[in-house]
This record gives structure tokens, C-alpha cells and sequence, in this order.
């Protein structure tokens, strides 16, 4: 017989659907284990110069079909080598989309450049190609795209505006390692490519960056500023590099298992509203469908697929019947990590840091609305999709007595 606990949010008094908490990040792997023991038994672990950062380099060139790669010390730092390669220069303008990482906004700044900011798609609130053409002055010197939450930027539309004004492109990649935009792996669009290895990443060193090159001259020009005479100033270290390797061989099957956990999440709950419906469904299988006000990102194209670092979602709180906060604390209780999506960049800051290009309507939507799924429970089986989808139905079936609900203060 079903426990009524089972079907009452863990803020109400229920038993959570997740009692242990989301899985930890990074996982115990046993591959990662044996590089690191074997970094120590040789001493590559303490070398300035061993056999696995130039290894990792060659290995992620080869993945993303380019001929350089380039390791640093962090993802942030990676977007600042790859602007200055593109020459960018105080006094310059870089466009980027007004909801992305503000590192990238602060790192413009740091070069003494002016970010330029464009609203995003409404599908899937990335960066939005149709915004670019209107952006462009003589002082454009470069644009970064990110691929965000899931959502996939079309390149082939950026890259071809972008060239036809001679400016430089650079492809934050850094939630979208394994990702494929328009055929090709994500990175390898722009004339720079960037990735992380922060700690929650899907490839993950702690911390730690890449750039990628197709260009050679643009290569060069990063790998100088990045020396300091013979070493370089901020670098990957060997055993960061080590515990990467093994990661980046099975980076294509931990791709699909995100992808194929994210497709049966969304067949369990169809995050769409269902019109002339109130409450979710059940079909005839017990799953729950039709919860309105909560929205997957969008993408289109067949030869598009992605990474899914963060799973991201629309959230209409009119819809849903929660506050945004409240949604996120009941779900956190249930041991799902969902999470607040960014801040939007011109949200509360000086409009004398930006220039704002046009209206930046969706970018404001996405800084009240959007909420994103972190990656790791995307890791395990199809039935832990299953019961994310189960403790979303479950809070939204009681948001009405959420929504009233303040629970007391814990000792």
C-alpha cells in the first residue's frame, strides 16, 4: 500500500525523494584513482614538464578535429587568452549576449574593452544570432558565445555574421564539452573554442582551462601571451592533467547517458502546459505529465545534441503556482539540485559598464525565470530520472499549500 509520506513534499513533513541528497560531484572513479597513483609512483605529479599535459593537448585536439589545443589554468583565464589573441585591445567593443557568465562580462573589463549586450533567443534564452547584425560598430573587435544550460547557440549563423565584418568569434564551450552544434563538436565553431575543468564541470580538474585552434597565428599569439620566457605564467598542472585524461576518453558515453537521462526526464514529465488541465496526469504507466509553467530549453536542428552540464528550464511562476525561490527550496529538499538560473548582466549594474544593443526583453525573463537542473543526477540510471520527475510533480501538486507553507526555523 503507498505511504502517504511518499506523496507529500519533503517541506511539508514528506519523505524526500532523494533522502541521501544529490549524488556528489566528482564521483568516485576508479579511473581517475589509478592516474593519480600513477602520477605519484613515477613523480610526473610534481614535473614541470611530464608526459600529460602536452598528452591531454594532443587528446583534446584530436576529440574536437582541430590542430591545437591549449591547457591554462582556468576557463575564465582561457577567454581572456583567446581575446587577446583576437587582438582585442582597450577601447574595443565585445559583444556577448546580456544572460551569460558574468566572468565573461568582468573579463572584457579586465582588457579594458566594452561589452556589448544583445537580448537571447526566447527558446532557449542563448545567445540570439538575429540580435548581432544591429551590434556591430567600427570598434567591434570580437563576440563570445556561450552555449548555456543545455541550449545549443547556431554557430553557422554567428560565424557567418561575424566574418562578414571581420570580427573574431569566441566559443565558450565550457558547459558544452561532448556537445555537437551543426555537425560539428562545440568549440570548434569559433575562431577560438574555450573550455573549463572547474569543479563541477563535466570534465573535471578542480580547476583548469583549454582553448581551441583551427588557426595556427591565433594559436601562437595565445601560447606567447600565456609565457612568461620559458614557462608558462598560469599553467595546467600534471596531475590535473592526469586525472583528465581518463574523463576525456569516456567523455562520448557519459554524453549519451546525460542525453538519453535528460530524454526519458522530459517523456516522464512533459514540461509543457497542458491546456484545459490544472493538475498533472497520470498515463498508464503512473508518470506524471503536463506541468504547466515549467519549459525545457529549446533546440533545433537534428544535427545539433547537447552536453547538458545544467539541464535549463523556463519558469512561468503565474503557471506553476510557486515563487521561483519557493520552487527551488522544495525541490532542493527533495534532494533534486535545481538551482536559480545567472543574473543577467545589465540587471543592477551601471549602464555606463555596457552598451546595450537594442532591447534586452528575453534577457530580463531569463534573469526572473530561468531555473537549471545540475548535471550529476544525470549520471546515474533512467529510474533516478524517473523520481526527479516525481518530486517535480510532487511540489507541483502541492503548491498550493507550499505556497502558504513557512516552515519553522531548524536548530
Amino acid at each position: 500500500m503507498p505511504d502517504p509520506a511518499d506523496d507529500l513534499p519533503a517541506l511539508l513533513g514528506g519523505r524526500p525523494v532523494f533522502p541521501d541528497g544529490p549524488p556528489p560531484w566528482p564521483p568516485a572513479d576508479p579511473d581517475v584513482r589509478a592516474a593519480v597513483e600513477a602520477a605519484l609512483a613515477s613523480g610526473d605529479w610534481g614535473k614541470y614538464y611530464g608526459e600529460h599535459v602536452s598528452a591531454l593537448e594532443a587528446e583534446l585536439a584530436a576529440l574536437h578535429t582541430v590542430p591545437h589545443a591549449l591547457t591554462c589554468a582556468s576557463g575564465t583565464l582561457a577567454v581572456e587568452a583567446a581575446l587577446r589573441a583576437l587582438r582585442v585591445v582597450p577601447g574595443d567593443e565585445v559583444i556577448l549576449s546580456a544572460y551569460d557568465y558574468e566572468s565573461n562580462f568582468l573579463t572584457v573589463h579586465a582588457i579594458g574593452a566594452r561589452p556589448v549586450l544583445i537580448d537571447v533567443a526566447p527558446h532557449n534564452w542563448n545567445l540570439d544570432p538575429g540580435r548581432l547584425e544591429a551590434a556591430f560598430t567600427a570598434q567591434t573587435r570580437a563576440v563570445i558565445c556561450s552555449h548555456l544550460h543545455g541550449g545549443i547557440v547556431p554557430m553557422r549563423e554567428v560565424t557567418e555574421i561575424a566574418r562578414g565584418h571581420g570580427v573574431g568569434v569566441v566559443e565558450d564551450a565550457a558547459q558544452a564539452p561532448g556537445a555537437v552544434v551543426q555537425g560539428r563538436p562545440a568549440g570548434t565553431w569559433g575562431d577560438v573554442g574555450t573550455l573549463s575543468f572547474g569543479g563541477s564541470k563535466l570534465l573535471s580538474a578542480g580547476r583548469g582551462g583549454a582553448l581551441l585552434f583551427r588557426d595556427p597565428q591565433l594559436f601562437q599569439r595565445a601560447k606567447l601571451w600565456l609565457h612568461r620566457g620559458l614557462q608558462q605564467w598560469a599553467p595546467l598542472s600534471e596531475l590535473q592533467a592526469a586525472v583528465l585524461r581518463p574523463q576525456l576518453r569516456r567523455l562520448p558515453e557519459a554524453t549519451a547517458r546525460r542525453a538519453e537521462n535528460v530524454r526519458h526526464l522530459l517523456e516522464c514529465t512533459p514540461l509543457a502546459p497542458r491546456v484545459g488541465s490544472e493538475t498533472p496526469a497520470r498515463g498508464a504507466s503512473g508518470v506524471h505529465s503536463g506541468i504547466p509553467g515549467l519549459l525545457p530549453f529549446a533546440n533545433t536542428g537534428p544535427d545539433s545534441a547537447a552536453a547538458f552540464y545544467k539541464v535549463g528550464f523556463r519558469f512561468d511562476l503565474d503557471a506553476f503556482g510557486l515563487s521561483r525561490e519557493l520552487f527551488v527550496k522544495a525541490l532542493r529538499a527533495e534532494g533534486v539540485a535545481f538551482d536559480a538560473g545567472f543574473h543577467a548582466l545589465h540587471v543592477g549594474r551601471s549602464p555606463s559598464r555596457f552598451r546595450a544593443a537594442g532591447e534586452l526583453t528575453h534577457a530580463t525573463a531569463a534573469h526572473h525565470g530561468c531555473v537549471v537542473l545540475h548535471h550529476p543526477i544525470l549520471s546515474g540510471s533512467p529510474r533516478d530520472a524517473q523520481r526527479v520527475a516525481d518530486a517535480v510533480a510532487k511540489v507541483y501538486r502541492e503548491r498550493g499549500r507550499l505556497a502558504q507553507h513557512s516552515p519553522p526555523a531548524r536548530g
